[in-house]
């Protein structure tokens, strides 16, 4: 089991976490839970509903669309993020590749998070409008 410091420390190079407060990223910590996947397990499938965003801690997991692997997120690599922000069904299916061990975040927790604080939300919505400002400029 990972402290909450220790979670602090893999979410703060997460891009959608990079403008919190270290202070507030420990509420965040709080809420990542710990998901061990064994070889082969399905954390979700093409079309299943958006709940929650992964950090791959260690080991790897396939990002696969209509069967073909379109990414194998590795160590500090994050998956599912704009789950956190929209209703759309998923695109990929994620599949362990070997033993892995992850932090996931629900989408329920992470919004309740937002509405209790602020700070968390500012920061969150600065890097999403960075993010907007690079695409259009």
């Amino acid at each position: 089991m990972l402290t909450t410091v220790e979670k602090v420390i893999f979410l703060q190079d997460v891009d959608i976490f990079a403008k919190i407060p270290l202070e507030d990223l420990a509420y965040v910590a709080m809420i990542a839970d710990e998901v061990v996947a064994e070889p082969g397990r399905v954390l979700y499938a093409e079309g299943d509903i958006s709940d929650s965003m992964y950090l791959v801690l260690d080991g790897s997991i396939r990002l696969q669309r209509g069967g073909i692997e379109v990414m194998l997120a590795g160590p500090r690599d994050v998956f599912g993020t704009w789950a956190l922000f929209d209703d759309e069904t998923r695109i990929v299916t994620a599949v362990a590749a070997e033993e892995s061990n992850l932090l996931r975040i629900d989408k329920e927790d992470f919004l309740d998070l937002l509405a209790d604080h602020s700070r968390i939300a500012e920061g969150v919505l600065k890097v999403l409008a960075s993010k907007l400002r690079n695409l259009v400029g």
